[in-house]
């Protein structure tokens, strides 16, 4: 018999078949993004709230069907899936309600009736979910549950599959990726919080960005005076790249494996390295507005102010925790990385760019712990109710960052440095300007420990496979579409196309290419306001 754990993450979904006879895993499969308009969770719970919650969550079951196919397992011989993921993915997972998680309001959510929705763990029939190409007959779904309505099941994982809560000492966890969920551990009491950093962090929304999987560009070093290439291989192991000329681009000399793109990780090291050899004099902008890493694999000046937008988010959002909890900077002891990002990531490279508290004195990289946690489950059921009672137990206060005066005033100042070149004691001083403590010099003799070489340490006898399409086509009459094509040239993911139907014309848009509400430039460029992406319906 076998088991499915699955991970609903917010830049993708990955799922692993395990045989339940000796907890052996078999395969794990991949997707490469989020099925999903958007990059972020917010993008999503938009579209979901926008477009209905019945549709949002028919395109995941659809998404999460390709992926359990590609698992060729016999599905009779199923007995459990378990899945974890944030309480915004796992209740579009469930088609529950998520009014709750767009409005922080306690009024509002009053007046909605959604004031008290509980996100404890469940047991579900697999028959309730998946009924169009998967038959599940005998197989439950173990949902694990959320510390509160912000903070769910992926957070943690990430608590729990690190050793987070055993630490005596002041601790920070954070699972690095577009919805960057953290917490600070002082004694007994744990602070949450999370920061919607954005699809830079992980490769996304970089002009030859991708996940991390296997062709992905996932680090650079320096050898000599040219720059070698960590790619990924296909079972994502780290291999050596070219050799190359980042200003000129030329390949000195060729590596074991050539790269298809760089994933976020990529990103920062190549940031951190231009900055270090004086090839950046002042953020954004690169020698000649680019670094060249391979044939038509580059780093823009763009891609730089997209990613120091997330990392100005990941910082603020880490420092403010600390401020608000009346932690000195210097009173950080542990800080522990979870994610794809934060296992492939160079951690000395991304805390001299502040991606990862400088002043800690211990790091330490885990991998994926929300697939690890649905391991377990699948593998023993009854640590559901060993997490449920660990859920209870954590009295977490949660900072929520919208509302927190000193994160926004630490992202306005990140801003500044990323996007406008402000000098770094510039930074400074408007820290200090806003009553907000500055960051102390880098502690030198940090201690870096890497616990995993991979995001998914063990990706099983067969290893790993890729479900390269998800999401679907979904449609909507454009009243009064004057059929200038206006829409389809100013998407820059090609996400959108119109077609004539009798009198009619109709806009179908690509849900797993379209940025979602934070793009939505092919509605504010229509001349007609024919464009809303809103009365939107699936494509049969």
């Amino acid at each position: 018999m076998y088991g499915i754990a699955m991970d609903l993450g917010t830049s993708g979904f990955r799922a692993q078949l395990i045989d339940l006879e000796n907890n052996d895993i078999i395969k794990t499969v991949i997707t490469m993004n989020h099925p999903l308009p958007g990059g972020n969770v917010m993008d999503h719970l938009d579209f979901a709230i926008q477009a209905g919650p019945d549709l949002a969550h028919g395109i995941i079951i659809e998404t999460i069907e390709r992926l359990l196919l590609k698992l060729n397992v016999n599905f009779s011989k199923v007995e459990k899936i378990a899945v974890c993921g944030n309480p915004i993915q796992l209740s579009l997972f469930q088609n529950m309600e998520i009014r709750d998680l767009a409005y922080a309001g306690k009024s509002k959510q009053k007046k909605l009736g959604v004031d008290n929705v509980k996100r404890d763990a469940r047991i579900l029939s697999a028959n309730s979910l998946f009924t169009k190409n998967v038959k599940l007959e005998n197989a439950k779904i173990l949902i694990p549950p959320a510390i509160k309505h912000e903070i769910g099941a992926d957070a943690l994982a990430m608590m729990l599959k690190t050793d987070f809560m055993e630490q005596t000492e002041i601790s920070l966890v954070t699972d690095y990726g577009t919805n960057a969920e953290m917490a600070l551990k002082i004694g007994s009491r744990i602070i949450t919080g999370s920061a919607a950093a954005g699809p830079a962090i992980e490769g996304q929304g970089i002009d030859c960005g991708m996940l991390a999987s296997p062709g992905a560009i996932s680090n650079v070093n320096i050898e000599d005076e040219y720059w070698r290439l960590v790619v990924l291989d296909e079972n994502m192991d780290e291999r050596d790249g070219y050799l190359i000329d980042p200003v000129t681009g030329e390949i000195k000399e060729e590596g074991e494996i050539k790269p298809k793109g760089i994933t976020g990780t990529g990103v920062i090291a190549s940031i951190s390295l231009a900055l270090s050899t004086g090839l950046i004099k002042k953020l954004p902008e690169l020698p000649n507005g680019k670094l060249i890493l391979g044939e038509e694999i580059y780093i823009t000046n763009k891609d730089i102010e997209e990613a120091g937008k997330a990392i100005g988010a990941i910082r603020a959002a880490q420092m403010a925790l600390l401020v608000e909890s009346g932690v000195n900077y210097e009173d950080l002891s542990y800080m522990y990385m979870s994610g794809a990002s934060g296992t492939y990531v160079d951690s000395d490279k991304a805390r001299k760019l502040g991606l990862v508290p400088n002043f800690a004195k211990n790091i330490v990289q885990f991998g994926n712990t929300s697939i690890s946690l649905a391991r377990d489950l699948v593998m023993d059921e009854s640590k559901l109710d060993e997490v449920s009672e660990i859920a209870r137990k954590i009295t977490a206060d949660h900072l929520m960052m919208a509302s927190s005066k000193v994160f926004t005033d630490i992202y306005l100042s990140e801003l500044s440095y990323w996007t406008h070149g402000m000098p770094i004691e510039t930074y400074k001083e408007m820290l200090e300007m806003y009553n907000i403590p500055k960051p102390p010099e880098i502690f030198e003799n940090a201690v870096l420990e890497k616990r995993t070489v991979k995001d998914i340490a063990d990706v099983g006898i067969e290893g790993l496979d890729i479900v390269k399409e998800i999401g679907t086509t979904i449609t909507e009459l454009t009243d009064g579409c004057i059929f200038c094509h206006k829409c389809e040239k100013e998407c820059p993911e090609d996400a959108i196309i119109i077609v004539e139907k009798g009198d009619d014309f109709i806009a179908e848009y690509s849900t797993e290419k379209c940025l979602g509400t934070s793009c939505k430039r092919c509605v504010s460029i229509c001349p007609e306001n024919a464009i809303q992406l809103k009365d939107i319906k699936i494509k049969y």
